[in-house]
């Protein structure tokens, strides 16, 4: 097992970890009708409010993008930084690995070049690529922002990203190429993926209603988290992870939800555990009627019908891309260390076709271990277990 040593989070639910996880254990939606003055799309969102305001240190302004106000919002919350610092003290520097997950990284940094590119004829003077948008600059970001110098990787699978980042570097810490990690990812609001979902036909006309009987669709959020693991237990700790890779659709997930069975049976493989032993499932959950069917049909095949509470926590923050991975795996610590169930936030009428026991309100459990569930385009699938400590 894996120590959670410390954990922060910004999403449309609030500012920081006891803002988020009241939201979601109280089923309070942080989604509002969009009103971006740079985006047009009729539906609603999950924007971070004070985004905008944030103003990076000096000696990081030459990374200044979305996405790293997002990185940096949740990177100075909750005590995460001086975490970071003390396993730094502990280990060194350079034994402090980064590995982060996101789906499009800042790419509204690029789309705002570019307009300007079609005004002007050329690109804005302070728009930097290599530091904003390119794949590896999260990493680079973070890695700057809290002083450490480990191996580093960005993974990019979709909304499975920074779910995948716990498996990594749970391998990395095994083969003793560190001895901490922090893990997490960002994905901020752009234009590419708010029309991109639309062209689809994936967003509601109305607020997300993952397994409600009527749901239309999803809601787009954006979202930063990190979560910093040790290789010493800690009060709770990151069990196992299991992966697959199904391919069976670019954008439609398996009727059967067959990747998403087979990362389950692999994360309960890798925890040592069997589907008895789960308390608490926080689903993928994206409210689209193909994917929650899917994936209560994945549930019901490795829990059985209805044998283990199952919600979903994206009512509350919108789908965030490849920073949902991270936000609901700490919702999972929280839930373990509250000993709480969060619901469905947005449920109307549950969707009775479903075989899974879908949480309608917050329910007190004893909770020893949960499971969460990241499921990206592609087949990209990624389950996660966490449990207490002895």
């Amino acid at each position: 097992m894996w120590g959670i040593a410390g954990y922060s989070t910004v999403n449309a639910g609030g500012r920081g970890n006891a803002q988020s996880w009241n939201s979601m254990v109280s089923g309070q939606t942080g989604l509002r009708r969009n009103a971006l003055p740079w985006c047009d799309l009729d539906g609603w969102i999950g924007e971070v409010e004070g985004v905008e305001d944030i103003e990076l240190p000096s000696a990081l302004r030459g990374w200044d993008c979305r996405n790293h106000r997002l990185a940096w919002m949740a990177l100075q919350g909750d005590g995460f930084a001086t975490a970071v610092r003390s396993a730094a003290q502990r280990y060194g520097p350079h034994r402090v690995a980064v590995v982060l997950g996101t789906s499009t990284s800042a790419i509204l940094s690029t789309e705002r070049a570019y307009a300007a590119w079609k005004r002007a004829g050329e690109f804005p003077p302070d728009y930097a690529y290599r530091r904003s948008h390119a794949l590896d600059a999260l990493c680079r970001f973070v890695a700057c922002a809290l002083e450490i110098c480990g191996p580093m990787v960005t993974i990019s699978t979709a909304c499975s990203s920074s779910a995948k980042v716990f498996v990594t570097a749970q391998r990395w810490i095994d083969c003793g190429l560190a001895d901490a990690a922090v893990v997490g990812g960002a994905d901020s609001l752009c234009l590419s993926t708010l029309h991109g979902f639309d062209s689809l036909q994936l967003i509601a006309p109305e607020v997300c209603r993952p397994f409600d009987a009527n749901r239309k669709g999803l809601s787009i959020g954006e979202a930063a988290g990190f979560i910093l693991m040790d290789r010493q237990p800690g009060a709770v700790n990151f069990l196992g992870g299991g992966e697959s890779s199904d391919a069976w659709h670019m954008s439609t997930p398996h009727p059967d939800g067959q990747g998403a069975q087979d990362a389950m049976r692999g994360a309960l493989r890798s925890a040592g555990l069997g589907p008895r032993d789960i308390g608490y499932v926080n689903a993928h959950g994206t409210a689209t009627p193909a994917n929650d069917r899917a994936e209560a049909a994945a549930l019901g095949a490795v829990f059985g019908e209805r044998g283990v509470p199952v919600s979903s926590t994206k009512g509350v923050t919108g789908h965030t891309l490849g920073a949902a991975g991270i936000v609901e795996a700490i919702a999972v610590v929280q839930a373990l260390e509250q000993g709480r169930v969060p619901p469905s936030a947005n449920l109307e009428q549950a969707d009775r076709a479903l075989a899974i026991d879908i949480v309608e309100t917050a329910l007190r459990l004893p909770l020893r271990h949960a499971m969460t569930n990241s499921f990206g385009f592609g087949g990209n699938n990624c389950s996660l277990v966490f449990g207490l400590g002895q």
